[in-house]
């Protein structure tokens, strides 16, 4: 009776040394066994792993990509402007083994490397870098953290910055900025419009004078548009061609009359042209002749009447 008493409490000791020596290992972890406090060198991996009772202690480590957020960081940029920026961190555990025996816990560390890299980053880059250069920066703070973390069996993915705060002043003076360049810009856009079309108008104005009638078919093309609706009251400009014809018409024609009959031109022409001025008589002699009437008239002797 006492030697099955025996028999049964050692198998069931047996048994429940087997089941606990029996570990699970998941797909996205790692397993590395501690052999009386000491790691071994081979890990264990997915699937149903045997350790020894009581002598073997496995410990598990996720080998997932890890995304850390890192907390917002207050600095002062390498221009003397005062900001806050957060970003976000990507990485995973490449050397199970270094990751559980390096450092004591590598989530925490990559974190505090995370923070420290972020103001150092901070320090060393103008605003300018940080609202619109974020690529390098992001390569460049990934980088830094990467550097201590490859000692801990950890591989940085990718860390990005993910928001910049402004002060309120600084919001400000950068939209009067923004609004002061897009002035700027539309008028050389303007500008250089006006300089185009004012190349284009000389050249149809040479041509135009190369080709009188070229105007004329413009002319009456332009009609043609403005008399497409039917509310406007259109108005004919009269073209300068046509005066200078009438002029040319004007000046022909005495010139063609004359050369016709020349018979019949005025014969008093140089007398009008000549009493159009009358002349006057010089003031002595009209004197003279005005005192000698009244003597005649009263019957008075002239000078040299005998």
């Amino acid at each position: 009776m006492v030697t099955n008493v025996v028999l049964l409490l050692i198998v069931v000791i047996t048994v429940w040394l087997a089941v606990s020596g029996v570990r699970i290992v998941n797909q996205v972890e790692r397993g590395v066994v501690f052999r009386f406090g000491k790691a071994q060198r081979e890990v264990r991996q997915p699937g149903l792993t045997l350790l020894i009772p009581v002598v073997d202690r496995l410990k598990k480590v996720n080998v997932q990509i890890v995304t850390m957020p890192v907390p917002t960081q207050e600095g002062i940029t390498r221009d003397n402007v005062s900001v806050q920026v957060d970003a976000v961190a990507y990485f995973r555990v490449e050397d199970p083994l270094r990751a559980a025996i390096a450092v004591q816990n590598y989530l925490f560390a990559i974190e505090q490397v995370a923070q420290t890299s972020l103001r150092s980053i901070i320090g060393k880059s103008d605003l300018d870098d940080l609202l619109s250069n974020r690529e390098e920066l992001n390569k460049g703070l990934a980088l830094m953290i990467d550097s201590p973390a490859l000692g801990w069996g950890i591989h940085i993915d990718r860390v990005e910055i993910k928001d910049v705060h402004l002060p309120e002043g600084m919001k400000r003076s950068i939209a009067r900025q923004a609004e002061a360049e897009r002035e700027r810009r539309a008028r050389v856009i303007t500008a250089d419009g006006e300089f185009q079309a004012a190349r284009k108008l000389a050249d149809a104005s040479a041509i135009m004078t190369e080709s009188p009638g070229a105007l004329q078919l413009r002319l009456l093309q332009t009609v043609v548009e403005v008399a497409a609706e039917k509310t406007s009251t259109l108005v004919m400009p009269l073209p300068v061609e046509l005066l200078r014809f009438f002029e040319r018409s004007t000046a022909n024609a005495p010139a063609a009359e004359a050369a016709s009959s020349p018979e019949q031109r005025p014969k008093e022409q140089p007398a009008v042209t000549d009493s159009a001025a009358p002349e006057l008589a010089p003031p002595g002699p009209s004197f003279e002749r005005s005192a000698a009437e009244p003597a005649v008239e009263s019957g008075a002797p002239r000078l040299g009447d005998p």
